[in-house]
């Protein structure tokens, strides 16, 4: 049994195809099934159910590639040792960033990064917090970005940034005249949230509980992106919280309905997260420097207050 077996066994079991199998191992199909071939013919049993289309894993399997991960993860971590040892900034990288922040920060850093660290190829995927949380667990994601605190014992945070938030009223709405808002102003009655399950709508309605005790399940309408938030809005739907970021790129007519908060504005806290174990130290700090160092001319708040959702509903 060899590594790169097991790396094959892996490759066939995410692709369930083993001519793209072999297209992400840059070896040939035939070399591909040979190598799980000679390992299925050692252990006697049958990883794959290549009667099935797309093929399957048999139960033991399933059993055979949860091992594998561990082992092939495990075996990484050899070379991200000499890398830290070495401060050779470079390799392969699995961020996740949460839905929520990740089409503001990323094009924001993401070309300066790639520009000073050329060695370090990021895998970035959009992710809940919750998956990010498994996969982190799991060794499947390197690091991600979130909101925080989490409150895991398994997971370190390092604060990137404390992210504002604004309030957004569109016209004809209660608050639209005011120049300000203040935090009693609110009420979840005619707030537009986000889907169930966003650490960003439970972040909205703790800081309306805690404000008027409101019910929590009174909001009038939800949606599952801030785009389509701001268009509810615009329709005279209700109000909206959008996290500071996400003004910069507003359409010209759609800025006007932007109202600050009175000192201290609610935030939000936002993080680069990691396991406790994490070699790869020097490719996370890199991303702190860089991020922090971007953020820090973006956003011009001083006075802010920084709300979170209940650690156990944080999500996205």
């Amino acid at each position: 049994m060899t590594i790169t077996q097991l790396f094959y066994v892996l490759a066939v079991a995410e692709h369930q195809n083993f001519t793209k199998a072999a297209e992400k191992c840059f070896v040939t199909q035939p070399t591909l099934s040979m190598q799980i071939q000679k390992l299925e013919d050692q252990l006697d049993v049958k990883i794959f159910d290549r009667s099935k289309k797309p093929i399957e894993l048999t139960e033991i399997g399933k059993k055979i590639v949860s091992q594998a991960k561990n082992i092939v993860n495990e075996a990484d971590r050899i070379q991200d040792i000499v890398d830290q040892q070495k401060g050779f900034i470079g390799g392969e990288f699995k961020l996740g960033i949460i839905p929520t922040v990740m089409p503001t920060l990323l094009p924001m850093f993401l070309k300066t990064f790639i520009k000073r660290y050329p060695q370090v190829k990021l895998k970035i995927e959009e992710l809940t917090t919750e998956e990010i949380i498994q996969r982190i667990n799991d060794g499947n994601l390197d690091a991600a970005i979130a909101a925080t605190p989490l409150q895991n014992e398994d997971i370190k945070e390092r604060v990137l940034y404390f992210e504002p938030f604004v309030a957004y009223i569109p016209k004809h709405h209660r608050l639209h005249s005011d120049a300000k808002i203040n935090l009693n102003d609110l009420d979840i009655s005619d707030m537009l949230l986000l889907e169930d399950g966003h650490c960003l709508r439970e972040g909205v309605i703790n800081l309306c509980k805690s404000l008027k005790q409101s019910d929590a399940d009174k909001f009038q309408l939800e949606s599952g992106s801030i785009e389509t938030l701001v268009k509810l809005s615009n329709d005279g739907h209700g109000m909206t919280l959008l996290p500071y970021l996400h003004t910069l790129d507003m359409k010209e007519g759609e800025k006007p309905n932007i109202r600050y908060f009175e000192a201290p504005a609610p935030a939000r806290e936002v993080s680069i997260i990691y396991n406790k174990s994490e070699l790869k130290m020097q490719i996370i700090d890199a991303l702190q420097n860089v991020i922090s160092g971007i953020i820090r001319g973006a956003i011009v708040f001083e006075n802010v207050e920084i709300i979170s959702p209940l650690p156990h509903l944080t999500k996205t």
